[in-house]
């Protein structure tokens, strides 16, 4: 295992890549600091990728108005990456979270996570390290073309727009900005009806907790007989 200024004291560090590339539509959060090198720790990152320089040196990321949430080092008023993702009160070198790691959730209980090394038992598609969707109009996972680093890099330079296209609705902004940081948005009908996807702006909305839209979203994989999504995050 490797301590903590391995870790840290890296050449090329990942941050300034990072910090460079965040536009004025999000927000990051300042971190404290002996808990971001806490979850560094357990991580067992180098500071030199763009996952432990966000671990490193941020509370999260709030992306496009707060539409996608990002999570750092440290916890608050957005849980931290330890948090959502059930890490060990004292770093144990033996534990790994089950299926991946949950790297981000959307407004609408969707979930970004990096694949485990053993993916597949899981029932999550892709490979090893590959960031992987949690969908809440499907209830299935669905792969995105890269890694951590790729995945963060093209949602900062534009990707929510495009990934979420067709999903925004008239005043979506207002909805989003009086939400806290661990709720969500809830539609009725909900997003994996075909009425529900064929009209967000005309479902009905309500701010919920995130745990409870993340819990309704697994219970109905199960009453649909879809598959066990597995962990989606602890908000």
């Amino acid at each position: 295992m490797r301590d903590i200024a391995e870790l840290v004291d890296v050449d090329d560090p990942g941050w300034p890549v990072v910090a460079e590339a965040v536009p004025s539509s999000c927000v990051v959060l300042p971190p404290d600091e002996a808990a971001c090198r806490a979850t560094l720790l357990q991580l067992q990152v180098t500071a030199r990728s763009l996952l432990g320089a966000v671990v490193l040196n941020t509370g999260g990321m709030v992306l496009h108005h707060g539409w996608l949430r990002v999570y750092g080092g440290s916890g608050g008023a957005l849980p931290g990456l330890g948090e959502v993702n059930g890490f060990p009160a004292v770093v144990d070198p033996a534990w790994a979270p089950v299926g991946g790691l949950v790297l981000a959730h959307d407004v609408l209980g969707g979930v970004f996570a990096l694949n485990g090394m053993d993916c597949a038992a899981f029932g999550r598609p892709g490979e090893p390290g590959q960031v992987v969707y949690f969908a809440p109009d499907s209830l299935e996972w669905e792969t995105f073309d890269g890694g951590q680093g790729a995945w963060l890099m093209w949602m900062l330079d534009g990707g929510v727009e495009r990934y979420y296209e067709g999903m925004f609705w008239p005043g979506w902004q207002a909805e989003v900005a009086g939400l806290g940081l661990r709720d969500g948005i809830t539609t009725y009908p909900p997003l994996w009806s075909k009425e529900g996807l064929s009209d967000v702006a005309g479902t009905t909305r309500s701010a919920a907790p995130m745990s409870s839209q993340l819990a309704f979203n697994a219970h109905t994989c199960g009453q649909l007989g879809l598959a066990d999504p597995g962990p989606l995050g602890t908000v």
